[in-house]
């Protein structure tokens, strides 16, 4: 079977470098920038009837560079902008422990996406995963989801650090890969 093939009606995102333009450690709203193709590519995604969850590290409220609420506000931004055009985010879950916490929800662990599957009535088994660093490939494959690594924030860093399915130059090319078309980039 190819990874075509396997059904996708859940699709987990990470934020920062994937969604929105990577800015370390961001706590102003005002800072959040779609990237190109995102909102196109996951508009495609929400009309097609795929559910859209976010799940992000956010270490910096660990570290305590920003707070729980300054990160609340700027994932109210992103949702806010995707709305606006068009795109229905359908769950947010954020990891606010520092990386040696031992949490079992910072990725590359499952906690979020378990998370989301018990809140949402989530199929894990028919999940893809997409993000720029080799963790969120990691935890991808740690659920068995189809596994896109873009080449945007960090991913052309990572591209020699992981496996996925395909590697993507954007959110476009990867809803025209999970919608079963050919994406300019593979």
């Amino acid at each position: 079977m190819s990874v075509c093939s396997k059904p996708v009606d859940t699709v987990f995102l990470d934020r920062d470098g994937t969604i929105i333009k990577e800015c370390e450690y961001l706590s102003d709203p005002a800072g959040v920038q779609l990237l190109p193709g995102a909102a196109e590519g996951l508009k495609m995604l929400s009309d097609a009837g795929k559910k859209l969850i976010i799940l992000t590290n956010q270490s910096g409220i660990g570290r305590g560079y920003f707070t729980q609420e300054q990160s609340d506000a700027v994932q109210c931004r992103v949702k806010q902008l995707l709305e606006n055009e068009g795109v229905r985010i359908d769950g947010l879950f954020c990891c606010p422990h520092v990386p040696d916490a031992g949490c079992d929800c910072r990725k590359p662990k499952t906690g979020l996406a378990e998370q989301a599957a018990n809140e949402l009535g989530i199929d894990l088994t028919r999940c893809a995963m997409v993000g720029d660093k080799a963790i969120d490939i990691e935890m991808g494959k740690n659920i068995n989801a189809v596994t896109v690594l873009l080449k945007t924030g960090y991913g052309k860093n990572e591209i020699l650090k992981c496996q996925p399915d395909l590697f993507a130059e954007s959110l476009l090319d990867t809803a025209q890969f999970l919608l079963g078309g050919s994406p300019a980039a593979s």
